[in-house]
């Protein structure tokens, strides 16, 4: 987890906010994850993954776990333990062609926060890289379906 901050003062203690606070805080983050799931609800490769009677939780593990990581409460580790995300993601078939599915949806979320030069350039760099972690195969089924997704912009 990183609790990212521009400052340390010379004892190593945080100087200013960490990145969860510059941003808005919970607010922020729920906006995101929220408009992300706008875009996966009518996504034809990504929606499967996502079932309608635990939308609302994946809504809420997602917020939690990137506000714990960007410097907001962990209640994500205090509820669910290490976030382990390669592990939790295992299940799921994430090729090439939904990973690219999940950061357009992810992107727009981003876009529209109207978030500094600065946390907009961090918070996609993360998000790229998680993304690009989370890809557990290559004999993707979804590349011929992608082209006919919605991609929620």
């Amino acid at each position: 987890m990183a609790d990212l901050t521009l400052r340390n003062g010379p004892g190593g203690e945080t100087v200013g906010a960490s990145f969860w606070e510059q941003v808005g805080g919970r607010a922020t983050f729920e906006r995101l994850v929220r408009r992300f799931y706008e875009g996966v609800r009518d996504d034809a490769l990504l929606r499967p993954m996502y079932p309608e009677e635990d939308l609302e939780g994946a809504i809420q593990r997602l917020t939690g776990f990137l506000e714990q990581y960007w410097g907001g409460p962990a209640t994500y580790s205090e509820q669910r333990g290490h976030p382990r995300l390669r592990m939790r993601h295992a299940a799921f078939p994430v090729g090439p062609a939904a990973r690219d599915r999940w950061l357009a949806h992810m992107r727009a979320a981003v876009d529209d926060l109207g978030l500094s030069p600065l946390h907009h350039a961090m918070l996609w760099d993360y998000l790229e890289r998680a993304a690009h972690a989370m890809v557990n195969r290559f004999d993707d089924p979804g590349l011929a379906d992608a082209s006919s997704s919605t991609d929620g912009e």
